[in-house]
């Protein structure tokens, strides 16, 4: 009943008078949730875990970027039908003056099957082709442009423009770190920055604290970790000293993201300085596990990235969420960007990588840590299946392959298609839209659902696009 005067009461409303009387209950409804978006953003940057959407499957990554460009059709994409036309002119180019100018060029290396599940593999990645059986490969990705500064940002954030929020920012952002004096997000670098630049690993419009930590390959992994001050208390007093400055600038300026998570970098550097050091200590290791890295190599590269490798299975054992493994230095935009001297390029970082990678599935096989934990191998995009010469190919996002393992993925599988020359993805076609939408599906994080409110609108990783990729999730 409603009272329409003193006194009266009627048992209706018209649709008018509806809208008239509730219009400022509505309008408390929608700042109620607004309020609530803001303060769960506020509190999910400093909480340490956040609980998943529905039950994982992973509960955290090992990403090892390609950079540059895996050649598709000389690694894990096979097509004889490039035997049959090797050396022969090149007439399929929307370039009408490029028709002619180019050859079809035949892989350098054979293929054969491995594994229970016969999967062909290149003769490039001897140590790999052993683990085929535990490799969800997808032979149907498509990116956007040929050029690797916006392949490479895609690939890391979704977006071919810079400032967007990294992976493993969202990553961390949604789940947290599972050990509160480690990073949840770190690079293992080489000291060489991607195309794209450092926002390939920033936390975009993501509170700061998200924002990935760079670990060096070489020597100290972290300048500074060890303390300038002998005495401990010391350092404590000068960290509470600046403490209590930043909080109440923070607190000034009515709580600034930038301060608050200066901050929290503070405290995370001291909590770090004791843990670090020994988490990354490889003297800890047997020297047959850091064989079966190519640790003991006489090669310094292949010794480095094994090193990484090794170092990025520790750290995820210490609780961190998301580490990214990046490329030993190699051509000028990008270790695999070999527009000429491909066998010898190709072969370099294949020596380099292969069986670290390899390395890394058995280690992590072995310790029962695989079905917990995600391999991704990928990089920005494939190699074009024809030659401006006989020794070089050049930038192709048509169709490439990359690979999943452990994590909930299926096992020994081969996902989508390209066609007979490897020119065009044609059967179950992919982006990364769609392998950043499996990726936190693994997790157990609905991509629809990791929103994050900035100007005006809830963002995510994912923008308007992606679906998992059911064909690998086990």
């Amino acid at each position: 009943m409603t009272q329409c005067c003193p006194g009266r009461f009627r048992a209706s409303l018209s649709r008018r008078e509806m809208l008239a009387v509730s219009a400022n209950g509505f309008g408390m409804l929608a700042l109620s949730a607004m309020l609530a978006e803001e303060t769960r953003a506020e509190t999910e940057s400093s909480a340490i875990i956040h609980a998943p959407h529905f039950p994982a499957r992973a509960k955290n990554v090992i990403f090892c970027f390609m950079d540059g460009g895996v050649a598709h059709t000389d690694s894990f994409d096979p097509k004889p039908k490039l035997d049959e036309l090797d050396g022969k002119s090149f007439t399929e180019s929307k370039n009408p003056t490029a028709n002619g100018n180019r050859l079809w060029l035949k892989s350098p290396w054979p293929f054969q099957q491995h594994g229970e599940a016969g999967i062909p593999v290149s003769s490039l990645f001897p140590h790999l082709a052993q683990c085929v059986d535990d490799l969800a490969i997808i032979r149907s990705m498509k990116a956007d442009l040929p050029i690797h500064s916006t392949g490479v940002l895609r690939l890391h954030t979704g977006s071919n423009n810079a400032g967007r929020p990294s992976l493993g920012s969202w990553v961390n952002y949604g789940l947290g770190s599972e050990n509160r004096n480690l990073p949840g997000f770190v690079v293992l670098s080489f000291g060489v920055v991607p195309c794209g630049g450092l926002e390939n690993f920033s936390n975009g419009f993501l509170p700061a604290s998200h924002q990935a930590s760079m670990f060096q390959a070489d020597g100290t992994p972290i300048d500074n970790i060890q303390p300038a001050d002998k005495d401990p208390r010391l350092q404590q007093a000068k960290l509470g000293l600046l403490r209590g400055l930043d909080t109440g600038f923070s607190q000034s300026l009515g709580i600034d993201d930038g301060v608050e998570s200066a901050i929290r970098n503070y405290e995370m550097a001291y909590r770090m300085q004791s843990l670090v050091p020994d988490v990354l200590d490889l003297r800890q290791e047997t020297a047959a596990t850091q064989a079966m890295y190519g640790i003991d190599s006489s090669v310094p590269s292949q010794r480095l990235y094994g090193t990484q490798c090794l170092r990025a299975r520790r750290l995820i054992e210490a609780g961190v969420r998301f580490v990214e493994i990046t490329c030993p230095p190699g051509a000028s935009n990008g270790t695999w960007d070999q527009h000429g001297n491909l066998k010898a390029g190709h072969e370099k970082n294949a020596l380099d990588t292969d069986q670290a990678i390899a390395g890394l599935l058995c280690d992590l096989k072995q310790r029962g840590m695989l079905d917990e934990t995600l391999v991704v191998w990928a990089g920005e995009f494939g190699r074009t299946p024809h030659s401006a010469g006989r020794d070089g190919r050049d930038h192709h996002p048509e169709g490439f392959t990359v690979w999943l393992a452990g994590g909930g993925t299926k096992r020994g599988v081969i996902y989508g298609a390209t066609d007979e020359l490897g020119m065009q993805a044609i059967e179950n076609v992919t982006s990364f839209y769609d392998l950043h939408a499996t990726i936190l599906h693994l997790l157990g994080l609905d991509h629809e659902r990791l929103t994050y409110r900035f100007g005006g609108r809830n963002m995510r990783l994912t923008d308007v696009h992606g679906e998992v990729i059911h064909g690998v999730v086990a």
